[in-house]
């Protein structure tokens, strides 16, 4: 699969959280060119804060690799991680991250933050805005204007 096919697979997760009510984001982990975890946001419908896709997806990886640390890991999500997730992601030491839409407001990969991008951090992942940005982009803003319209 391609860069593209990853974030098109992640962008129809981030769909499918939108139509439960869930900010629309999608996450997919990659090892060596096979998807190995792939989740939506559900932390409205599991009552948690923590039920980001990216928490998720790296729970999933860890459980199916049997380690902590994703090395060799690719992240592709629609949406830049916040500072949770960003955190995590540097501690499971994800080689790469593919991100959709930048997040003005809490984005944490250098955006608002820079937890991912910081280099006084022991591990830095190689780091990727913008593919498939204006889809990404869309299914938020359709999103939070329906929210709004309610």
């Amino acid at each position: 699969m391609t860069d593209i096919e990853f974030m098109e697979l992640a962008l129809g997760l981030a769909a499918e959280a939108g139509e439960l009510d869930e900010v629309p984001v999608g996450a997919v982990i990659v090892k060596d060119g096979m998807v190995i975890a792939r989740a939506r946001n559900s932390n409205r419908s599991d009552s948690c804060a923590t039920r980001h896709a990216e928490m998720i997806a790296i729970e999933q990886a860890s459980r199916i690799l049997g380690n902590e640390r994703l090395v060799g890991c690719g992240l592709f999500v629609t949406k830049e991680p916040c500072a949770m997730c960003a955190g995590a992601i540097v501690h499971a030491r994800i080689e790469r991250l593919v991100i959709g839409a930048r997040d003005r407001k809490y984005g944490a990969c250098g955006t608002v933050l820079d937890v991912c991008g910081n280099a006084l951090l022991n591990h830095v992942p190689a780091i990727e805005f913008g593919l498939l940005e204006e889809r990404s982009v869309e299914l938020l803003q359709s999103f939070f204007k329906k929210k709004r319209e309610r």
